[in-house]
């Protein structure tokens, strides 16, 4: 019982470090080159929700691209587009609140790590497309998540499961609200989920109303990941 008691608190103390970090890079400017990357893998786990997304539901996934300025695109073909259209950013939303579960809630994290690590190399050789910036994010990282799984500590391993955890769910219901504000942003020709949503399902209603829900959706997938996180580390303690 008392090695039980001691994991919780260890791994409530970690998650809070790991959120102190995440609280620290957002709000020191000169510390923005180190949320570059993680930006770049939030775009990764968002055009892979698309394509995930339309093989579940039937369909293709033919790649996905990711440019340097953090703006990506997935291809796609058949599949059920109402599932498809919001999967980007709830799927990096669902994303970050399991791998923040997943992390907590189990005392194997260089394991965690180790499975990550395989499936985003998996996803990234077959659906990268060409030798472009998709590429290198998903071998840089996918190499990362290995290296940790076989060299790090696993305390160390944990702090940084939960930091990409973190910053995924927040950045996936940051972008939303960001399209709440500017619902004609698009990447060139190609218009946003949720205004390709409002075209293609609901014409009378506006696509910074999707946006609205689903960031609701993507704070409520959040908040049942830490919900059930904390009810773990209380269980334990208690």
């Amino acid at each position: 019982m008392q090695m039980k008691r001691n994991h919780a608190q260890r791994s409530f103390g970690l998650a809070l470090a790991a959120g102190v970090i995440v609280l620290v890079l957002w709000n020191v400017p000169q510390l923005d080159f180190l949320l570059y990357p993680f930006r770049l893998f939030v775009t990764f786990a968002h055009e892979s929700g698309h394509g995930l997304a339309a093989l579940l539901t039937g369909g293709s996934f033919l790649g996905f691209e990711i440019f340097a300025n953090g703006a990506g695109q997935a291809a796609t073909a058949g599949g059920w587009r109402a599932i498809i259209l919001p999967a980007g950013y709830l799927g990096a939303a669902l994303f970050g609140g399991l791998l923040f579960w997943l992390t907590n809630r189990f005392h194997r994290p260089r394991l965690i790590a180790a499975l990550l690590g395989g499936a985003v190399l998996a996803l990234t050789v077959l659906y990268a497309r060409g030798a472009g910036t998709a590429l290198l994010v998903g071998l840089a990282f996918g190499a990362a998540l290995l290296l940790l799984a076989w060299k790090a500590a696993p305390d160390l391993t944990r702090i940084i499961l939960n930091v990409l955890a973190i910053l995924c769910g927040l950045n996936a219901v940051l972008d939303l609200w960001y399209i709440v504000g500017n619902s004609g942003a698009g990447l060139g020709l190609v218009r946003n989920d949720a205004a390709a949503f409002a075209a293609e399902f609901t014409p009378l209603l506006p696509a910074w109303l999707w946006a609205i829900i689903w960031a609701a959706e993507a704070v409520f997938i959040l908040g049942v990941a830490v919900w059930y996180s904390l009810k773990h580390w209380t269980d334990e303690i208690v």
